[in-house]
This record gives C-alpha cells, structure tokens and sequence, in this order.
C-alpha cells in the first residue's frame, strides 16, 4: 500500500485566482470554487495566480481576446480596443511562471479564458467573427516550459472520471519530486516505476510496455535524459483517463499475485467483482476494497507498494463514483 505519510502534508498545486474568489477578472468579479475551496484545499497548498493581472492589466479593465488564423499562434488583444496587444507581456509572465514555480504538483484553471482556458477557447479573425478554438495563452505557455505538470480546468472536474484522473496525475507527480528529482539516481527512477507500474497499466497499456522497454536500459543512458523521457512519457500516459475495461485488467494482474494465497471461491468471488464493475454494475471502489482486504493479509511487499492500490487519500471518494 501507498505509505500513509504523502497526505500530511498539503501539496502545493497552482490555481487561477479568480477561483480563489480574489476579485480578479475584467469585470472586478470573482468565480470562487467551493469544491476547490471546501474539499481539495485540505489536501493541496493552492497558490492562486492570475497572468492579466500579474501582465498589468488592471481591474476592472477592457477584456482581451485571441485573434489570429487556423494554424497560427493567437495573439492576446483587446475586445474593445484592438490596438491593446499584451502577447509579449503575457508570455514573459508565463515564462517567469514557470521558472518560479516548478515545485508545483499540478494547475487548476478557469473555463474559457483568453490567458487560463485549457481548450475550447474561442480565437477570432481581425474582422471580430469567430475562426476557431484554441487554449489560453498562459495554458500555452505551461505546456511549453512545463509540459509534465498536470492541468485542469474546474468546471470539468464535475466529471468524477475527468476529477479522479487529474488528482491520480497530482499525487503521482508529488511522488516524483519527494523521491526521484530532491533524490536523483538511476535505482531511485526504477524503484518509482516498480510502484507505478499498475497505475501505469490502467492508464494506458502500450505507454506501461514502452516505459519497461526503455527502463530495461535506462542504466546505459545518461540519468538527466532518461529521467526526463520517463517523466514526459508518464505524465502523458497518466493524462490518458482509465476505462473500465483498462482498470478490470489490471485489477485482474494485481489478483494474480494473491493466486496462491486465496481458495478457489474467494479467487471467483473477487473475479465477479472485477467483472461487476467492468461491466458497470458497481463502482471502482468495490472491487479495490475488495482486493486491498487480502493484500493486506497475503500480499508481498513488492504488490502492497503499488501506487495504483491507494493513489490518493480515500477521504476523497474519488473512486466512489467511477
């Protein structure tokens, strides 16, 4: 099992302001979060920012938009007044950003918004009609300096699978930093990827065989590239949310080290509860209780050290609704 001591501390995760409920938007409103504020902020140290602001645009102020054609990267100028131009600026406060902020585990942002919008944000032609959609300027920025930092934007974590995968892709990160990066060796990197693995598998299976792939030589490569391969390829196979098919066959390769250990019909009742929830008849946390009951009691230390058992505190829930 997951080592009890990684929810003492709160884990510093980065969020747009105006989630905060800091009156930060053009208009001098707010868009406070509640579960943000009343569920994740007992767990994350949340470091509010907001990238207009922080660009000098006062509040209130004129609103900006993206404007720029398909293909092309967007530029931030002013909804009312076109000859407002903060591209620059704004890129330069995101690069500072980044360059201060990489103890960060993750970034919560605000739907729909020319700096902090992660996708689906509207871009428009000179003319003022709407050409396409795009993500913020600042998301841009993030994905570029630092594209191993988990995004997401607040309102799609009402989705339970959308909420369940970012705070997964949290936790795994803080994993990284508290034991890989503040330690860095070639023993350290397989020693996280040993207890990542089943974690791995449900998020996506091909991205599980190539990372044991690479690892099988990683010791020949120097450590700086093969950590910075295997941390890219992680954090994007963990972008990838979980199906219920992806978890059932993990679960089925976690139940394989119990083989042994268990008669024949708790193996099959086990079996039926994987297949319930494969089939959608319950949910995650069935089976996972399940399973866990037995690791504990018959369990080799290699399988209770998997991540994927416990990935983030239970007081959530977040495995009650997927």
């Amino acid at each position: 099992m997951a080592e009890p001591s990684r929810v003492a501390e709160r884990i510093p995760v980065g969020i747009s302001a105006c989630l905060m409920g800091e009156q930060v938007r053009y208009n001098g409103g707010h868009k406070r979060s509640r579960y943000c504020l009343d569920v994740l902020q007992d767990r994350f140290a949340l470091e509010p920012f907001c990238p207009e602001l922080e660009a000098g645009l006062g509040v209130p102020r004129d609103p900006i938009r993206l404007v720029g054609r398909l293909g092309e990267e967007p530029r931030l100028v002013g909804t009312k007044d076109p000859s407002l131009d903060v591209t620059e600026r704004l890129a330069e406060v995101s690069a500072a950003f980044v360059e201060q902020h990489r103890h960060l585990r993750g970034f919560i942002l605000m739907k729909g918004s020319p700096s902090c919008g992660l996708e689906r944000v509207k871009v428009y032609h000179d003319n003022g009609m709407p050409s396409h959609s795009d993500s913020g300027a600042f998301v841009r920025a993030l994905r570029r300096h630092f594209p191993e930092l988990p995004l997401e934007e607040e309102t799609r974590m009402n989705d339970a699978v959308l909420r369940e995968n970012f705070i997964t892709r949290v936790y795994a990160f803080d994993d990284w930093k508290r034991h890989v990066e503040a330690d860095p060796s070639h023993h350290a990197l397989l020693e996280f990827h040993s207890r990542q693995k089943y974690l791995l598998m449900a998020h996506h299976v091909e991205g599980y065989r190539e990372l044991g792939r690479y690892l099988a030589d990683a010791g020949k490569r120097p450590l700086d590239e093969a950590m910075r391969h295997y941390l890219q390829r992680f954090m994007a196979a963990l972008a990838r949310p979980a199906t219920r098919k992806t978890h059932a066959n993990a679960l089925t390769h976690v139940l394989g080290y119990l083989k042994q250990a268990l008669d024949s019909d708790t193996k099959q009742d086990l079996l039926a509860a994987i297949d319930d929830y494969r089939l959608g008849r319950v949910h995650l946390v069935v089976p996972i209780r399940l399973i866990n009951h037995y690791i504990k009691r018959h369990g080799s230390e290699y399988i209770r050290a998997q991540t994927y058992l416990d990935p983030h505190p239970y007081e959530l829930g977040l495995r009650n609704a997927i």
